[in-house]
C-alpha cells in the first residue's frame, strides 16, 4: 500500500478497473481509468514518461483525458479522478488562496493547462479551474498529529505533475519535470520526485522528513446501482429542455451493504463491511462492527458512528444518534447525487463531548483599555452575545483580545463583521486561532514557529509563506501582515520549548523581538530562541549571525534543517526613550510637544546623515512600493539618494550634545552618529574597525556595551563600506543621553523618522535575546534532525 497523488492505492482486483476493447493486448488499465484508442490529430505527449506520442494512435480516459502510450498503459498507478475519493486516506480540505495566474500549470482534474486565472492550495501543490473544483478529492496533507500515528512508518505523500522544470527523477536521475502535460510525481513531504509510482516501491526509502503526520485510512468505492437523471435549474412551469447542470440520483434500495472505517490507526483491516436494513441503527451498527475491529472488549458506549462528507473545500463530520436509522440516511444522501455518495462515509469513533469552541484574535483595537473596555467596545461594533462571546486574553499594550466564542455560527459573524470594521478610525484584524494540544507534545519537541514579512524580498517572503506552509505544519507559519507576530506567539503561548524563524529584513526582525520581549511574561517557554532568513536590503543581523546577505532561493528544506542545526548566542537589546517635552530650549524656535514613546533597537541607531538617506529610501518606497522588488534596485535607490546629499552640511555636532555614562562627551565635525550593537552597519560594513585600541574593550554583541561612532558625510561613509576608511571612534558605553537641538532625523534597525527636539535616553533593555547562529559545518540530513513540526493536533474542524 502507498499514497499516491494524495490518495492510497489499495486495489488488488477492483470494480473500477475496467477498459475498452480498443485498449491493446495484454495491457491493464490504470484504477478507475477508461482507456479508448484514439487517432491523433496534432501533436501529443503521453501523461506517464512526458514523451512525445509518435504514430496517430494514443490510449486516451474518457473521464479524466490521461493520454498514454500503448506501452505505458501497464505502468499506469496514477488514479482516475472518477475513483480518487473512494481512494483517500484521510479527508482534509484544501486551503485555496485567491484566483491568481499560474505560468506552465495544469489542472489536477481535466488535466488541461490553467490559461485563465485559477485556485492553488496553499498547503499542497494542486491547481485547478475553478469549474473543477467541485470534482476535485479532499486529500490534502493532512497537517496535524491525531495521538495514534504509526511513528516507525511514514508514507510518501504523492502529488502528481506540475513540477519544476529541472526536477530529476530520483529512480533514473533523468528529467521528469515537463512542461507540456500534466506528469510526473512529487512527495509533499520529501523532495522526492520520480517519472511514475514504480509496482515495487521498495527502492524508494519511506518518507525521510520526521512524521508525516498522516493517518492511513482508505476509503469505499460501491456501486451506485440504479440510477435516475433530472434536471437542476429549470425555471419551473418553463418548457425549456436546457439544463444549468445534470445530476445523477440514485434509487433507493431495501438494504446495502456499507463499509465502516476505524476512528483509529494501527489496525489490521482497513474497513469492514456490514449489512445495513430497515432494522439497522447508527448504534446496531457500532455493535456489530466492534468484534470485528478487535474492540469488543471495550464497552458499547464509548463508540458512536461518524458520518463524513468529504468536499474539496471542507470536510463534514457529524456524530449519528444512537436511534438514528441508517439505510434512511443513505437514501437521504443517494438523493442528493451520486458523487456525493462517493464522497460520504461513515467511521465508528470514541465518543467525544466537544463543546463548540473558537478562539477568535481581534487586533487593531485601541490600546491600553481595561478587558471591560474592550468588551463594551466590541459589543458597541458588532453587538457581541454576552451568553456566547467572552474576552479570554487581552493585549492592552499591543491593542489586541481574544474571544472565546461557544457557538459556531456567532463565531463566523463575528468573523466576517470584524475583518473589514474600523474602530475609531482604525481598521481592525480578525482571525481564527486553531486549538494546539501542548499537553500531548513529545517531551523533548521543539517546534518551530515561523514568521514570513510577504512584503520582504519581492516576491520571495510569498513563496517562502506558501513553502513553509507546505514543509510544516500550516498553522505553524504565520503571515506577519495579518496581525503581526501576537496571533502566533498567543497560539504558541502554552508550549513549554519552541524556537522562532523569522522571514524579512532588520525592521521585521526587531518588530518580532519587540513582540517577544512584550509577551515574555505569558509564554511557557522562557526563552525562545530566534533564526533568522535575511530578506531586507541590509540584512546586517543575518550577516553577523551567518544566514548570509540575503535570501537567494535556497530551498526551503535546507532552510530548516539549518534552523535545526543552529547555535544558541546571546545578544544585547537596547531601549531608546524618545522624550520631547523639553523643547522649549531648543534653539531657532521651538515645535509642538510630542509624547515620550520607548522603541527598541538590536542592531544600531543613527542620528542626521545615515537616517536621513533611510528616510529618503523609505519615503521613495512608500511612493512607488511597486519598484522595490529587488535588493539591487534597493541599493541603487540608496545610491542614487546619497549623491544627491553629497555636499550637503549639517553641522551635526553643533546641534545635539552627548553624554556616555552622566560625562559630557565632546563631539568632533561630524555628519552622522551612530550607536552600534553588532559589527555590522550599512549593508555589511565595519563601522568600528578591526585596529586595537587601548581606550576601549573590543566590542562584542552581548558584552552590556555600545560603540559610539561618527561619520563625515556622505563621502566618509561610503569609503567605509568600500573597506577604505572606519568610523571615527567616540565613546563606549551602557547609558547615553542625547540632547537634539533641532528637528533631526533618527533612524533605528533601518526605520527612519524625523525626531524632534529633546532628548533619548538610550540603555540595556533587559534581559539579552537568545538567537541562533547558523552553523559553519553543513547540515545533517534531513533523517536525523530534530522534529521541527508542531506535534500537536489541530482541531477536526482544521482552522484554515
Amino acid at each position: 500500500m502507498w499514497t499516491c497523488s494524495g490518495i492510497v492505492l489499495a486495489w488488488a482486483t477492483s470494480q473500477h478497473q475496467h477498459s475498452r476493447s480498443t485498449q491493446a493486448p495484454g495491457s491493464v488499465a490504470g484504477p478507475g481509468h477508461s482507456f479508448r484508442k484514439v487517432t491523433l490529430t496534432k501533436p501529443t505527449f503521453c501523461h506517464l514518461c512526458s514523451d512525445f506520442i509518435w504514430g496517430l494512435a494514443g490510449f486516451l480516459c474518457d473521464v479524466c483525458n490521461f493520454m498514454s502510450h500503448e506501452k505505458c498503459l501497464k505502468l499506469v498507478r496514477i488514479p482516475c479522478t472518477s475513483v480518487a475519493p473512494s481512494l483517500v486516506r484521510v479527508p482534509v480540505a484544501h486551503c485555496f488562496g485567491p484566483r491568481g495566474l499560474h505560468k506552465r500549470k495544469f489542472c489536477a482534474v481535466c488535466r488541461k493547462v490553467l490559461e485563465a486565472p485559477a485556485l492553488h492550495c496553499e498547503v499542497c501543490e494542486l491547481h485547478l479551474h475553478p469549474d473543477c473544483v467541485p470534482f476535485a478529492c479532499s486529500d490534502c496533507r493532512q497537517c496535524h498529529q491525531d495521538g495514534h500515528q504509526d511513528h516507525d512508518t511514514h508514507h510518501h505523500h504523492w502529488r502528481e505533475g506540475n513540477l519544476p522544470s529541472g526536477a530529476r527523477c530520483e529512480v533514473c536521475r533523468k528529467t521528469c519535470g515537463s512542461s507540456d502535460v500534466l506528469a510526473g510525481v512529487r512527495c509533499e513531504e520529501a523532495a522526492l520526485r520520480v517519472h511514475h509510482i514504480p509496482e515495487d516501491p521498495g527502492h524508494l526509502e519511506l518518507c525521510p522528513l520526521p512524521p508525516s503526520l498522516k493517518a492511513c485510512d482508505t476509503w469505499p468505492g460501491g456501486k451506485a446501482g440504479s440510477a435516475v437523471i433530472s434536471e437542476e435549474g429549470r425555471s419551473p412551469g418553463s418548457g425549456e429542455a436546457t439544463p444549468e447542470a445534470w445530476v445523477i440520483r440514485a434509487l433507493p434500495r431495501a438494504q446495502e451493504v456499507l463499509k465502516i472505517y476505524p476512528g483509529w490507526l494501527k489496525v489490521g483491516v482497513a474497513y469492514v463491511s456490514v449489512r445495513v436494513t430497515p432494522k439497522s441503527t447508527a448504534r446496531s451498527v457500532v455493535l456489530e462492527v466492534l468484534p470485528l475491529l478487535g474492540r469488543q472488549a471495550e464497552g458499547p458506549e464509548s463508540f458512536q458512528l461518524v458520518e463524513v462528507a468529504m468536499g474539496c473545500r471542507q470536510v463534514q463530520r457529524t456524530a449519528l444518534m444512537d436511534e438514528q436509522p441508517l439505510l434512511d440516511r443513505l437514501q437521504d444522501i443517494r438523493q442528493m447525487s451520486v458523487r456525493q455518495v462517493s464522497q460520504t462515509r461513515f467511521y465508528v469513533a470514541e465518543s467525544r463531548d466537544v463543546a463548540p469552541h473558537v478562539s477568535l484574535f481581534v487586533g487593531g483595537l485601541p490600546p491600553g483599555l481595561s478587558p471591560e473596555e474592550y468588551s463594551s467596545l466590541l459589543h458597541e461594533a458588532v453587538a457581541t452575545k454576552a451568553t456566547v462571546v467572552s474576552v479570554s486574553h487581552v493585549y492592552s499594550s499591543q491593542g489586541a483580545v481574544v474571544l472565546d466564542v461557544t457557538c459556531f455560527s456567532e463565531a463566523e459573524r463575528l468573523y466576517v463583521l470584524l475583518k473589514d470594521m474600523a474602530v475609531r478610525g482604525r481598521l481592525l484584524t480578525a482571525l481564527v486561532l486553531p486549538d494546539l494540544l501542548h499537553a500531548k507534545l513529545p517531551p523533548d519537541s521543539c517546534p518551530l514557529l515561523v514568521f514570513v514579512n510577504p512584503k520582504s524580498g519581492g516576491l520571495k517572503g510569498r513563496d517562502l509563506l506558501c513553502s513553509f506552509r507546505k514543509l510544516l505544519n500550516p498553522h505553524q507559519v504565520f503571515d506577519l501582515t495579518h496581525g503581526g507576530p501576537l496571533p502566533g506567539l498567543h497560539l504558541f503561548s502554552q508550549v513549554p520549548c519552541f524556537r522562532v524563524l523569522v522571514c524579512g529584513g532588520d525592521g521585521t526582525v526587531g518588530w518580532v523581538l519587540g513582540a517577544l520581549e512584550e509577551t515574555r511574561y505569558r509564554l511557557a517557554c522562557p526563552e525562545p530562541s530566534v533564526a533568522i532568513l535575511p530578506l531586507g536590503t541590509g540584512n546586517d543581523l543575518g550577516r553577523v549571525l551567518r544566514w548570509g546577505a540575503g535570501y537567494s532561493g535556497e530551498d526551503p528544506l535546507s532552510v530548516l534543517l539549518s534552523v535545526d542545526e543552529a547555535d544558541a548566542v546571546l545578544m544585547d537589546r537596547w531601549t531608546i526613550l524618545l522624550d520631547a517635552h523639553d523643547a522649549a530650549s531648543a534653539e531657532n524656535g521651538t515645535a509642538d510637544a510630542e509624547p515620550p514613546k520607548i522603541v527598541q533597537m538590536s542592531n544600531y541607531c543613527g542620528i542626521g546623515i545615515d537616517a536621513e538617506l533611510s528616510l529618503d529610501f523609505h519615503q521613495a518606497r512608500e511612493e512607488e512600493p511597486g519598484k522595490f522588488t529587488s535588493r539591487l534596485h534597493n541599493k541603487g535607490v540608496y545610491v542614487r539618494v546619497g549623491l544627491q546629499k553629497i555636499s550637503h552640511s549639517r553641522s551635526l555636532h553643533k546641534q545635539i550634545r552627548l553624554q556616555v555614562e552622566r560625562q559630557e562627551v565632546e563631539l568632533p565635525s561630524i555628519e552622522g552618529l551612530i550607536f552600534i550593537n553588532i559589527p555590522s552597519w550599512g549593508s555589511g560594513a565595519d563601522l568600528w574597525g578591526s585596529d586595537s585600541d587601548a581606550r576601549f574593550e573590543k566590542p562584542r554583541m552581548d558584552d552590556g556595551l555600545l560603540e559610539v561612532v561618527g561619520v563625515t558625510g556622505v563621502v566618509h561613509m561610503g569609503q567605509v563600506q568600500g573597506g577604505l576608511r572606519s568610523g571615527i571612534r567616540i565613546a563606549q558605553g551602557s547609558y547615553f543621553r542625547v540632547t537634539l537641538l533641532k528637528a533631526t532625523p533618527v533612524q533605528v534597525d533601518g526605520e527612519p523618522w524625523v525626531q524632534a527636539p529633546g532628548h533619548m535616553i538610550i540603555s540595556a533593555a533587559g534581559p539579552k535575546v537568545h538567537m541562533l547562529r547558523k552553523a559553519k559545518q553543513k547540515p545533517k540530513r534531513a533523517g536525523t534532525t530534530r522534529d521541527a513540526r508542531a506535534d500537536a493536533p489541530a482541531p477536526e474542524g482544521d482552522a484554515r
